[in-house]
């Protein structure tokens, strides 16, 4: 077996900020099938949960949620403005979305699919669910963020469902993530 190079890590992180703010501009993009669905995660499950962040997240080094003690994450994803769904397919955890509610706003706070999942569309259609849900929740504005460290398709991925982006911003990389 080959071991693969380890990415090099860039000097800045770079953040792009997109947002919605009009349903007249999402593009949504569904797979069909009946193997696979989307469930909300109805009770707070800390570990599954730490699952999903780590499946999904450890490969873009997220690491944000990994500094939360058991009772600080379990305070969030309880939080009723908070909504966890997840992707199944033929019955295996293979991504999810997170989204949180902020007065008339929704982020969406997490978003990815684990990697054996990729390039069959699901990513398109968890966030076009994600969006999909954000809107029927009475959203007036959907906003996400993505980095340079995220998947080389998630900021292409946001703008053909419909955002725009509003800042990026640049900054040293910080530590966390090297």
């Amino acid at each position: 077996m080959v071991a693969l190079a380890k990415p090099i890590m860039p000097d800045m992180l770079i953040t792009t900020h997109l947002e919605m703010t009009s349903r007249a501009a999402f593009r949504p993009a569904y797979v069909n099938g009946t193997h696979f669905s989307i469930n909300r995660m109805k009770t707070p499950d800390v570990s599954f949960y730490r699952f999903l962040y780590g499946a999904v997240g450890e490969q873009w080094r997220w690491r944000d949620r990994l500094l939360l003690s058991e009772e600080e994450l379990y305070n969030v994803i309880a939080d009723s403005s908070v909504s966890v769904d997840v992707l199944y397919v033929h019955g295996v955890p293979a991504g999810y979305v997170e989204l949180a509610r902020q007065g008339t706003d929704t982020e969406i706070a997490y978003f990815g699919l684990r990697p054996a999942f990729f390039g069959m569309g699901y990513g398109k259609h968890l966030l076009s669910h994600g969006i999909a849900h954000a809107w029927s929740d009475g959203a007036r504005r959907v906003w996400v963020h993505t980095c340079n460290l995220d998947g080389p398709h998630a900021l292409d991925n946001y703008t053909k469902r419909g955002f725009s982006v509003f800042h990026v911003e640049k900054k040293p990389m910080p530590m966390r993530y090297q």
